[in-house]
């Protein structure tokens, strides 16, 4: 009998992925096979592979561990995930798990606005998400495509918070400001540091690997509404018809468990715990925060991303 195998779909970023599942799979005896995503088309190339290989009968992955939570909650809602409630979830709070145990939240990162302090006065820094459409501001932000990513969830939550009119509004005006299109969040923070924008809309795990990289670099946690920023979680699922369920199940209870969410916010990305008892212990806090229904942040994309299409990416 061969060396048992799960294979892994992952778009959590592969310097922090792959030491933990290396350490799984040394520490299991399982065999790991990790695919990872491009920066460029994080999670969506992942997520059409899924579907492809659901629409030809042959799902290839066992696992799904992303870098955020709207495109999985899409999926569960098509059907290609399986209930599964890992016991190391027991002491996640309940808004970041599936009613139906298809997914489970944790390790958050927040939507932020990047900026070289040697260059660009904190007190000149946009403080609601909003202003970066203003004439003045448009022309030094620079934007990763927002049909991939935390960016295509980051959009989808400002047409489910504002109204799809808003929303079209604000990519217009950022349009017509000048704003630059770049291929991921990283690009968008390099483009500050190399001087190219004054402004990188990104995650914030972006920000804390430049700054350890010793670049210029700090940020704002800017008002979507509601008083905060948006947040969004890391997630893991298991996909319906896993070859190796059994050794799927095994891998999702490891990856939910405290102690990869701690190495996660040890991480120089500094992923934020969803779990209360470990921020406290390692002395974390939750930014403010926007609020937002997941399920209705899914519900806007359709809208968000046809505005996306017709106003920014042609």
């Amino acid at each position: 009998m061969g060396k048992a195998q799960v294979t892994v779909y992952c778009s959590i970023d592969e310097a922090f992925a792959r030491p933990i599942l290396e350490q799984y799979g040394r520490d299991s005896g399982v065999e790991v096979r990790a695919v990872y995503d491009s920066e460029a088309g994080k999670t969506t190339g992942l997520i059409q592979r899924i579907i492809r290989e659901a629409d030809a009968g042959r799902p290839k992955a066992d696992v799904l561990w992303s870098s955020e939570i709207f495109n999985t909650i899409a999926l569960a809602r098509a059907g290609l995930l399986e209930g599964y409630a890992p016991p190391s979830a027991a002491d996640i709070p309940a808004k970041f798990k599936d009613g139906e145990n298809r997914w489970t939240g944790y390790a958050a990162r927040a939507r932020v606005i990047a900026f070289d302090p040697q260059r660009t006065p904190r007190e000149q820094v946009p403080q609601k998400w909003e202003e970066l459409a203003k004439p003045e501001i448009a022309g030094r932000v620079s934007l990763a495509n927002p049909l991939f990513g935390t960016t295509r969830g980051h959009v989808a939550a400002m047409f489910a918070r504002w109204g799809n009119e808003r929303g079209r509004a604000f990519l217009e005006a950022l349009r017509d400001g000048g704003v630059h299109i770049a291929d991921g969040n990283s690009a968008t923070v390099r483009a500050v540091m190399a001087g190219q924008a004054d402004f990188a809309v990104t995650d914030s795990d972006d920000v804390w690997v430049a700054q350890r990289g010793g670049a210029s670099l700090d940020l704002v946690y800017p008002d979507l509404g509601a008083g905060g920023t948006l947040l969004i979680p890391c997630s893991v699922a298991m996909i319906r018809g896993a070859p190796n369920s059994a050794e799927g199940r095994k891998l999702v209870d490891s990856l939910i468990s405290q102690r990869v969410e701690r190495l996660l916010a040890e991480s120089d990305a500094r992923h934020v715990p969803v779990r209360e008892a470990l921020r406290a212990e390692l002395k974390m806090t939750w930014p403010a925060e926007s609020v937002m229904d997941y399920d209705a942040v899914v519900d806007a994309m359709a809208a968000s991303e046809t505005a996306v299409r017709e106003v920014l990416i042609r």
